[in-house]
């Protein structure tokens, strides 16, 4: 794709000389009469280098530049002036110039400042794609077993494409980083991936998220706002929780996905989308289609190639594997000597049908770190798997309470685990829930002995 480069000026015919000269080189050029015309552009354009004039009518090069960091940080901009100071090249660099260029200009030294420009662009590019391969360990499934083999082997074969994909799975088997590793392994894995919570976006926002809207298109709307398909643009949207969209919010998708064209909320351009879309679900979209909760055309959009997450239970032979990612990868980020897990604490894990996954699995290996004074985590360190267990054991012990205090105590551990419950043992977002820290929590559970083994 060529880089795009904007040109800002209000003579005519600088702006013509400057755009034949480049457009040769190979760039595709835009060109702007006025500050306000540049941000315009920039917003919808997203050059990554504008040639930008100081003196200009209406909004000035200087505050043009700020508008146009503002929106867009990397791109790079060069100031051109007539009547080039020390003072304004000092005022531009502060402001976020990458150079400064005097009038009458030089065409020779612009393709040079030019090309070095978009040569520092690419560079930030490479950079970022080294990033990616570096930590690209972080998307990729843990696991050996048939099913997850299996999986892995489709990613690899639809990644690079631009087919569209559906990931169908349980809570909690992995399918967002599905989706992530399928966008680091495609050929746009230099853009964005872009996440959409389908079951979180109220209805009355659905078109401004997804389309964005212009400054006064509705009360509140006090600026431009690029919406996620916008943000996503040469890169991956993954519609995530895709089956509980309303029936409003699944024709305004469908409306896009098939124009590949959008208007932002109170906009009159047509906008062009260029997007891989992922989508995500936990239900039987037949089951849905046929109850009327889900359209029959949006299914057959999305599902061009299915893939199916296997749940925790489905590939226990895993487990293992996914134990020591988990310690080394909580350990390596909050900086503490990682932990083993004896056979027997193994073994005890294997029992368990982990109905959230491996998700739930997860849950549990990071509150076993925090939570094991020793650097081997045994079998009785293991707390009761199932919530149900625990809050049934906490009922017991509130009606054969002896004192006050011991029932305070044992009501508290009670609505603590009904609070894990209801977030899957998460301890962040019970923490949240409870409006506590999530180290209070963590000291909490364990001056309550809710990890205990409920037969211990």
């Amino acid at each position: 794709m060529r880089e795009k480069i904007l040109i800002v000026d209000d003579e005519q015919s600088i702006c013509q000389s400057l755009r034949g000269i480049l457009s040769d080189e190979g760039y595709h050029v835009l060109v702007a009469g006025s500050g306000e015309e540049a941000v315009k552009i920039v917003e919808e354009e997203t050059p990554q280098l504008v040639l930008l004039d100081v003196w200009l009518p209406g909004m000035d090069g200087l505050e043009t530049l700020k508008a146009i960091k503002k929106i867009e940080p990397e791109t790079l901009v060069i100031i051109m002036s007539g009547h080039g100071t020390i003072e304004t090249a000092v005022k531009a660099t502060k402001l976020g110039a990458f150079d400064f260029i005097e009038k009458p200009l030089s065409l020779d030294k612009i393709i040079i400042l030019v090309n070095n420009a978009l040569s520092m662009v690419r560079l930030q590019e490479e950079n970022v794609l080294l990033k990616q391969k570096v930590s690209r360990h972080q998307y990729e499934l843990t696991g050996t077993s048939p099913a997850i083999t299996e999986l892995k082997e489709m990613i690899s074969i639809v990644a690079p494409t631009n087919a569209w994909i559906l990931i169908m799975g349980e809570n909690g088997t992995g399918k967002e980083l599905v989706a992530r590793s399928i966008h680091h392994l495609s050929l746009r894995a230099h853009k964005d991936i872009v996440e959409v919570n389908c079951a979180a976006i109220p209805e009355e926002l659905i078109e401004s998220e997804l389309f964005g809207h212009e400054k006064g298109a509705f009360t509140g709307a006090t600026e431009r706002k690029r919406g996620k398909f916008d943000l996503a643009h040469e890169g991956t949207i993954f519609l995530d929780e895709v089956a509980d969209m309303s029936l409003r919010a699944q024709a305004k998708i469908l409306r896009i996905l098939q124009e590949k064209k959008f208007e932002r909320v109170g906009g009159n351009k047509l906008i062009d989308m260029d997007v891989r879309v992922l989508a995500a679900t936990n239900k039987d979209l037949e089951e849905e289609m046929q109850a009327g909760r889900f359209r029959q055309d949006l299914y057959y959009r999305l599902h061009v190639i299915p893939l199916v997450v296997p749940p925790l239970r489905e590939r226990k032979e895993d487990m293992r594997a996914l134990v020591e990612r988990f310690i080394l990868d909580f350990t390596s980020k909050e900086g503490i000597p990682p932990k083993t897990l004896t056979e027997e604490a193994l073994n005890v894990l294997m029992k368990h049908d982990w109905p959230g996954n491996v998700r739930e699995l997860k849950n549990i290996i990071e509150r076993l770190i925090i939570l094991t004074p020793s650097d081997e985590i045994m079998a009785k360190d293991i707390p009761s798997l199932s919530v149900r267990e625990n809050r049934a054991a906490a009922e017991i012990q509130t009606a054969t309470a002896d004192s006050l205090k011991d029932a305070k105590t044992d009501f508290e551990r009670q609505f603590i685990l009904k609070k894990l419950e209801e977030n899957e043992g998460n301890i962040s977002r019970t923490a949240e829930a409870l409006g506590l820290e999530r180290s209070h929590l963590h000291k909490k559970l364990k001056s309550l002995k809710v990890t205990m083994r409920g037969d211990d």
